[in-house]
């Protein structure tokens, strides 16, 4: 029986994007689940997902880990793929995922780049392509085969910021990691908003204070702070 992949897609407030991205990811043949696990959106998100053809789970907490430990719970492929309602993997990408997805190598990722072609985008997403756990974050997608995710324990749900920082290291104690070849799309809308040189000063920033080991609380009030037109809570 040929294997299946789980699309989960943490949501809130993402109807500019849903609709698009949804259809983008059901034209791979055979077309895959595609499960939006929202936390509690208040624009017409669910209903565009639902139209566009794929199922929603409402999250009882907000915040992406605990939202995409939900989709996952709700999810029945074998493979899970992570992704960001704002990136929009190649056209091929789950032939890619299933090509590269094996009992050896069980999780990955793809490299990165953006919707803008500012020179300083371009150098941070070609850092993308090394196998440094540094620079995995989840704008790059996370594919995982299911059986390891569970083992892990999934994402913590304690986690508000860089969840996908700390899964990394967890993933690799139970398979191998691979960065692949090819890249998603992601929006650069963030960086048009708060200033490309200065968003990226507050990411290294925010990603220092955190292997300094600073609490989860700490690092999204100065998130919160510094990040224009921010989602989360303090």
């Amino acid at each position: 029986m040929p294997e299946r992949i789980s699309i989960i897609i943490p949501t809130y407030n993402e109807a500019d994007n849903i609709e698009r991205l949804v259809r983008h990811l059901l034209k791979a043949v055979p077309a895959p689940e595609v499960i939006v696990s929202d936390g509690g959106s208040t624009d017409a998100t669910q209903l565009l997902a639902k139209e566009a053809g794929a199922s929603v789970v409402q999250s009882s907490l907000k915040g992406r880990a605990p939202q995409m430990n939900a989709g996952a719970k709700a999810a029945t492929g074998s493979i899970l793929y992570f992704l960001h309602a704002d990136t929009f993997p190649p056209a091929d990408y789950q032939a890619t995922i299933l090509e590269n997805c094996t009992p050896a190598s069980g999780a990955g990722c793809f490299r990165l780049q953006f919707d803008d072609a500012h020179w300083f985008l371009s150098v941070n997403a070609w850092f993308t392509r090394f196998d440094v756990d540094s620079i995995r974050f989840g704008d790059q997608s996370l594919y995982i085969r299911r059986h390891y995710f569970e083992q892990i324990g999934g994402f913590r749900n304690d986690y508000v910021l860089l969840e996908d920082q700390e899964i990394i290291s967890r993933i690799r104690k139970c398979t191998g990691f691979r960065v692949l070849s090819k890249a998603v799309t992601t929006s650069a809308q963030k960086y048009r908003e708060n200033g490309i040189y200065r968003l990226q000063l507050i990411f290294s920033f925010i990603w220092f204070l955190y292997y300094l080991g600073l609490p989860q609380q700490k690092l999204v009030h100065i998130y919160n702070t510094l990040i224009r037109k921010s989602k989360l809570k303090d």
